[in-house]
């Protein structure tokens, strides 16, 4: 394990009392970097393989937006559900096979809603079907130096073939930061309006955390809850992943208690190429995540304490004086209190179906025949009218100040 020496203790005390010490074959992975120069913050195991869930949807942006620079295609360009799309199972949009979303849509969806049809669609539409479409992630995952990366689908529905690292997804996301810029909107939408339904974030930090502006989150039963969290302050971003984690709660305030803590230190630190490989195939997390002695938490319910019993003897202060930090933030429970209910997002529009005056044929899996265009998806009230053509940059959903009860369903996967 490598970390920042001023880091030390302050993330061994945050594991305990997140509860991600005990019972636990292994510790739990993570990284912070810094977002411009590549440098390790602080990281734990972050080069042994995991199931990254729905993080995977971070390397199909990718993939598909290098496709929109070389002019394979454009934001308004449709691309057709198919009916393997459409059998996907939750987190997904719902959209009949047949209908149509443009890769603008498709994108804000994939990244809100973590819609696993949505992905699917996509990984079609651009490389004709799931499996050649995972070739492309895995050529780009080898251009970004992703070693403990193997993609076989885009969307990270579990598959034993199917796994990454920490470290893998925090190269990544400073990719899709560093070399589309101008698409980083995209992480931070907190809420899309799909007619007259609204569609909030599965993203913890947004509108609750300083500065925290994306990106993505992931869960399934073998994965735990993962995230890529990114954040800015005084011009400076960090970039921190934390995967496994038994609970939405718990991850997201992993994650600020590591975003604190990294503001507070350097910026000096290894390269994250320089890290290495922990042999080993990932773990599975199933029965301490969805098992029956799991902890019962609603998604973000920060009126319920995480993990109390651990948490009895966090002192506010306690693990950021002992690591000789000092701020405004002062230990997990401090952390816990500060972060408060989920705002309400004003959301930003999209629809399903083609740009009004689009008359281009659209992307269709390669296996499977064009369907009627206008078929109506399985959300009611869709309306086409929301999103500018030719828009090049997602808009951000802002708080409107109204707080949101947290979500209490279990997903399947996002």
């Amino acid at each position: 394990m490598r970390i920042h020496s001023r880091l030390l203790r302050v993330i061994g005390l945050s594991l305990a009392a997140l509860g991600c010490g005990a019972g636990l074959a292994q510790a739990t992975p993570f990284v912070v970097i810094d977002a411009d120069s590549g440098a390790v913050v602080a990281e734990q195991e972050s080069t042994r393989r995991w199931y990254p869930a729905s993080l995977t949807k971070l390397v199909t942006v990718y993939v598909a937006l290098t496709a929109l620079r070389q002019g394979q295609v454009g934001l308004d360009t449709p691309i057709q559900i198919s009916m393997r799309a459409a059998r996907m199972p939750p987190s997904k949009m719902g959209f009949n096979p047949g209908s149509e979303v443009t890769l603008e849509n498709a994108l804000k969806m994939l990244m809100v809603k973590s819609a696993n049809d949505i992905a699917v669609t996509i990984a079609e539409g651009l490389g004709g079907s799931m499996e050649g479409f995972a070739e492309q992630m895995n050529a780009a995952a080898a251009r970004l130096g992703m070693h403990e990366s193997h993609f076989v689908n885009p969307n990270g529905l579990h598959n034993d073939d199917h796994y990454s690292s920490a470290r893998d997804m925090a190269l990544v996301g400073r990719a899709l930061f560093r070399d589309f810029p101008e698409y980083a909107d995209l992480y931070g939408i907190g809420a899309l309006r799909l007619g007259e339904q609204v569609i909030p974030t599965h993203n913890g930090l947004l509108g609750r955390y300083p500065g925290a502006d994306g990106m993505k989150t992931g869960f399934t039963c073998p994965a735990g809850f993962n995230v890529v969290a990114s954040a800015r302050r005084g011009g400076r971003r960090l970039i921190a992943v934390v995967l496994g984690y038994p609970n939405a709660k718990a991850r997201t305030l992993k994650v600020a208690s590591l975003l604190d803590a990294g503001f507070m230190s350097g910026a000096g630190g290894p390269s994250l190429t320089s890290l290495r490989a922990i042999p080993g195939s990932p773990p599975n997390n199933r029965p301490r995540v969805c098992g029956a002695h799991r902890e019962q938490v609603g998604e973000d319910d920060f009126a319920v304490p995480v993990l109390n019993a651990q948490l009895q003897g966090e002192q506010a202060g306690g693990s950021f004086a002992a690591a000789g930090l000092s701020g405004p933030t002062s230990g997990v429970a401090a952390i816990q209190a500060r972060m408060g209910a989920r705002p309400n997002f004003e959301p930003v529009s999209v629809f399903a179906g083609r740009v009004p005056g689009w008359t281009g044929p659209a992307l269709v899996a390669r296996d499977e025949a064009p369907r009627s265009a206008m078929s109506a998806p399985t959300i009611p009230a869709v309306k086409a009218a929301a999103v500018k053509p030719g828009n090049k940059k997602a808009v951000k959903g802002k708080p409107t100040g109204k707080k949101k009860p947290a979500a209490k369903a279990r997903p399947k996967s996002r």
